[in-house]
């Protein structure tokens, strides 16, 4: 029972360094992105790649999501879309103009008059 709780024990070290060696490569990697003279979507979209398997490792075995139900993922996926919902908000209702009313400015309301009349 001990050397099988102890083999159990460095299989689970052996997954945390395997992970933690894999996020110092993606730091590396970011790093050395940034340094490349990428146009500034690429290297938001690169960038953004990296951070969400960086964030996707250290959320599934440090935090040890990769063994929960899937409630726990059901709330996360709702989560998210919420989150997506609230950042395309401001981008519909700028785009239609549906609910911003803003007050008409004094140069808009006042009547134009020239100096020479």
């Amino acid at each position: 029972m001990t050397t099988d709780h102890a083999a159990d024990i460095d299989r689970h070290v052996k997954v945390y360094i395997t992970v933690f060696v894999v996020l110092m490569i993606l730091t590396i990697v970011t790093v050395a992105i940034s340094r490349l003279h990428l146009s500034v979507p690429v290297a938001v979209t690169v960038a953004l790649l990296v951070a969400t398997i960086k964030g996707s490792l250290v959320a599934c075995y440090f935090m040890h999501l990769i063994s929960e139900k899937k409630l726990i993922y059901a709330v996360l996926g709702l989560t998210a879309a919420f989150f997506v919902a609230l950042l395309a908000l401001p981008v519909v209702t700028q785009s239609n103009g549906y609910w911003i009313h803003e007050p008409p400015s004094e140069a808009q309301s006042a009547p134009a008059t020239s100096p020479h009349q």
